[in-house]
């Protein structure tokens, strides 16, 4: 939507928020952010209302919110505040009123303070948390005032409330498209691989979100990956760093002899063996050099980025090993919730053969390059979900030797049935590996309800009393 079309409200591509002292504004989408935008809303002196496409998420608003309905604005609706998820063809967005995301608020509220927080923004189709995490860690290990939030699950909107003086901010592509102001101080590209195109409509407009993390004074990307690597080429900011892990030219940070080395901040600096990354493997080598390059931005020297690299461990359902029954590795990396994701998942197995548990909502992404670069690793496969009928045909089609298991509905719990399959399938020495490639949104609340179900199907397995039911 152009500014001319945002109504008088919006200036330079901002709300002055003093304009939203007594004015009627609606947050669409009562989950974590919007809350947390609800909050701020009311603090400024705005009269909230909360819509939701789901009624019972609308019971416990902060006080002084209303309920208001999905599809309709409040007379004199100066600003709609809304979730990541809803499309720009949303109904509510062709209404005449500036919609806007809650980090877009969130940098409103930020740039109003005396000393406006630093924001470090990392984006991409896989790697994000953990790279965001990584990043505050090492911002905590130099002495900073700095937290990890965004899509991480601490809403943006909060962090600045707080006065947390840097931020690690975590963006989808929904997020940066419904935050058209942000310009970090850094910004990071991991990747750009497809996912979301249901959303965005194409790979040109999602790849087009994603750049908008480039936009600061600094702009990295991992270079190894195509898409990124051009996306940082055409970036306007007037640093530009590439991540790789080969050899780094200058300007960039890669590995040497084993040894993560920054040759764009500094001159050959080592800054940690490769060996001390965890997670292990090429993707959380490049996820520990993207974080090392956004710190070293914001002028952290390398006795910090080691420090906060070595001490740093990745969040549950990241490539967790949950269990080892009869000599099989069971791990979840139900957070691999796109093709890309379940690629590098695949990869980071370096000992055995897998079966993989895959399966749910692909969102438009195909996984036929997937399935065909990863099948001589597969011992099995056991499909679940809505779009199961799309993986088991390019099994057919790139793996036809490769066994496969179809959960169809009916069974007794998806991931019960996925687990006992795999462990059918399996060989001692093999992983099974959750790594569905796809959304849970089908059959669980979120991926952390479908890791969890997957331990807990792997604890089931190992001792049969905890369910009930007899081994498979």
């Amino acid at each position: 939507m152009a500014d001319g079309e945002r109504g008088g409200l919006m200036r330079a591509g901002r709300v002055d928020l003093g304009d939203l002292r007594g004015a009627p504004v609606v947050v669409a989408g009562a989950g974590i952010s919007g809350l947390a935008a609800a909050r701020a809303l009311l603090e400024l002196g705005a009269r909230v209302t909360v819509t939701d496409a789901v009624p019972e998420r609308l019971t416990d608003l902060p006080d002084g919110a209303v309920a208001g309905a999905e599809d309709a604005l409040p007379e004199g609706t100066a600003l709609v505040v809304t979730g990541p998820g809803r499309r720009p063809d949303h109904p509510v967005t062709g209404l005449g009123v500036p919609v806007v995301g809650e980090t877009e608020l969130a940098w409103w509220l930020g740039a109003a303070r005396p000393e406006p927080p630093a924001w470090l923004v990392v984006t991409g189709t896989n790697g994000k948390t953990t790279t965001t995490g990584m990043l505050e860690a090492v911002l905590r290990a130099a002495g900073l005032d700095a937290v990890a939030c965004g899509n991480i699950g601490y809403p943006a909107v909060d962090a600045v409330r707080a006065g947390h003086r840097v931020l690690a901010v975590e963006l989808s592509s929904f997020q940066l498209h419904w935050s058209p102001s942000i310009v970090p101080a850094a910004g990071c590209v991991l990747n750009v691989a497809e996912d979301h195109l249901d959303w965005h409509g194409s790979m040109d407009a999602y790849a087009a979100a994603k750049a908008r993390a480039l936009l600061g004074a600094v702009a990295v990307a991992g270079v190894d990956d195509a898409r990124a690597a051009g996306l940082l080429a055409a970036a306007p900011a007037p640093v530009r760093v590439g991540v790789t892990l080969s050899e780094p030219a200058p300007g960039q940070l890669g590995v040497v002899d084993g040894t993560l080395v920054d040759r764009s901040f500094g001159d050959g600096v080592a800054l940690l063996p490769a060996s001390d990354v965890e997670p292990g493997g090429p993707p959380g080598v490049t996820d520990a050099l993207a974080a090392a390059a956004l710190a070293r931005a914001h002028g952290v020297g390398p006795e910090a980025v080691r420090a906060g690299l070595a001490g740093f461990r990745p969040g549950r359902h990241r490539a967790e090993r949950v269990g080892v029954v009869d000599g099989v590795t069971y791990v979840d990396d139900s957070k691999a919730t796109n093709p890309h994701a379940a690629a590098a998942s695949l990869a980071a197995v370096t000992a055995g053969r897998v079966v993989w548990i895959a399966g749910g909502l692909l969102k438009g992404a195909s996984v036929d390059d997937l399935v065909a670069r990863h099948a001589s690793r597969l011992r099995g496969a056991v499909v679940i979900g809505a779009d199961r009928s799309e993986i088991v045909a390019a099994l057919a089609r790139h793996a036809p030797e490769v066994p496969v298991s179809e959960v169809v509905a009916g069974d007794d719990g998806p991931m019960p049935s996925a687990v006992r399959r795999a462990a059918a399938l399996a060989e001692p020495g093999d992983v099974v590996l959750l790594a569905p490639a796809a959304a849970s949104m089908d059959q669980f609340r979120d991926y952390a309800a479908r890791g969890q179900a997957f331990a807990d199907a792997v604890a089931a397995l190992a001792d049969p009393a905890r369910s009930g039911g007899v081994r498979a």
